[in-house]
C-alpha cells in the first residue's frame, strides 16, 4: 500500500473541488495523445464482476454532432414546459451544454448484454453494470481535469433517439453524453449555484437503523 503524502492528499482534495461541471469550452484543439492519456483511465476503473461494460463512442462527424444537437435542442425546449415563474425564467438564461464549441464530444454507453464478468454481481443489481461506467467516467472526469481539461455531462437528450442516429448496438444504453475541451473559464462554484438556480448541501447527512 502506497502512503501518500499530506500534500498529496491537499492536491486530491484541490482537485475534487476543481472538478467543476464544465459547459463553456474555448474551441481550441484536444490532442489525440492526450484524449487517449485520459480515457486510459477507464482501464483502471472498478466494475463489477471485471465486467468492464464501458463503450465510447467519439463523436466526431458533422452529421452526427447536428443529429446529437437537435436531440438536445428538442429535450431543452419540452424541459422548459416542465417550469413556470421564476423557475422558467432562470432555466430559459442557462447554458446546460457546450455541443456547439466542444472539441470533443463523447457518447458513453453501457452495454447491458456483456459476457464478461460472467454476470458476477449483476445477476441481483443488473443496475451496478451502470453503475460501473459512471465510476468510470469519475476517474476520466479527474484524470481530464488534473490534465487542464474540462467536462460537462449533458443528460438533457433522449437517450433511445441518440442510440438510434449513433447506430450502436441494441444493448447499448447510454450513460452519459461529455463534452470535453479546454474550459473557457473556470472557478470552484458550480454555475447552477453561481447563478441561483440551486445551493449546495452544507454537509452529507447519514442515517443510521
Amino acid at each position: 500500500m502506497p502512503e501518500f503524502s499530506q500534500g498529496f492528499r491537499q492536491e486530491f482534495d484541490r482537485l475534487l473541488r476543481w472538478r467543476r461541471d464544465v459547459r463553456r469550452f474555448r474551441t481550441d484543439p484536444v490532442e489525440e495523445a492526450l484524449l487517449q492519456e485520459c480515457l486510459s483511465s477507464f482501464a483502471l476503473a472498478p466494475s463489477v464482476g471485471l465486467s468492464e461494460p464501458w463503450r465510447i463512442v467519439n463523436v466526431k462527424s458533422v452529421a452526427a454532432r447536428a443529429a446529437a444537437l437537435a436531440n438536445f435542442e428538442a429535450a431543452n425546449a419540452e424541459a422548459l414546459k416542465g417550469y413556470s415563474g421564476e423557475k422558467a425564467r432562470l432555466y430559459a438564461g442557462l447554458k446546460l451544454s457546450g455541443m456547439r464549441e466542444a472539441p470533443v464530444q463523447l457518447a458513453v454507453f453501457c452495454d447491458e448484454a456483456t459476457p464478461k464478468g460472467a454476470g458476477l454481481g449483476a445477476a441481483t443489481m443488473p443496475e451496478m453494470r451502470r453503475y460501473s461506467v459512471v465510476a468510470a467516467i469519475t476517474q476520466f472526469w479527474l484524470k481530464a481535469r488534473s490534465e487542464g481539461l474540462g467536462a460537462g455531462w449533458v443528460s438533457i437528450l433522449d437517450p433511445a433517439r441518440l442510440a438510434a442516429d449513433l447506430d450502436v448496438p441494441e444493448s447499448w444504453r447510454l450513460v452519459a453524453y461529455l463534452c470535453i475541451g479546454w474550459p473557457e473559464e473556470t472557478g470552484e462554484t458550480p454555475e447552477l449555484e453561481r447563478l441561483g438556480w440551486e445551493r449546495r448541501a452544507a454537509g452529507i447527512e447519514i442515517e443510521e437503523r
